[in-house]
């Protein structure tokens, strides 16, 4: 089996990133959320997503948002289950581990279980200092 190339670039991050949300949109558990909730348009989505993941693995500073007041006002529309950000996590993981393998590629993968873990704690039990 040929070896795999970790995720080294922006462009790796792209093709990550743009796969993964190939699959999202068409999800039966998770798609709805993007398509029929958020009304995501990809355009102008996608090279947001870029930016942020290509920070979060490679502190590029390219970001600037803040996807948690984002996901809650998406949360106060059409609430989130635990069951849903199982979901995304396992697409992600999935998508990285068909294109990728390595070091970036688990660091990635570790920051988005991360991410996943505090969102759903933030959205689904949040507490009295948020």
């Amino acid at each position: 089996m040929e070896k795999k190339k970790d995720i080294t670039n922006r462009t790796d991050i792209e093709q990550l990133i743009t796969r993964f949300y190939d699959k999202v949109q068409t999800d039966p558990v998770i798609g709805y959320f993007f398509t029929d909730v958020a009304h995501v348009n990809w355009e102008k989505h996608l090279p947001v997503m870029f930016d942020f993941w290509e920070n979060i693995l490679f502190y590029s500073g390219g970001y600037n948002g803040n996807p948690m007041a984002v996901h809650k006002h998406l949360h106060s529309i059409s609430p989130l289950k635990k069951s849903d950000f199982a979901q995304w996590l396992t697409l992600f993981r999935e998508t990285a581990h068909e294109l990728f393998e390595g070091p970036n590629t688990e660091l990635i993968l570790q920051r988005a279980s991360s991410i996943a873990l505090t969102m759903e704690l933030k959205l689904l039990h949040p507490g009295p200092f948020q």
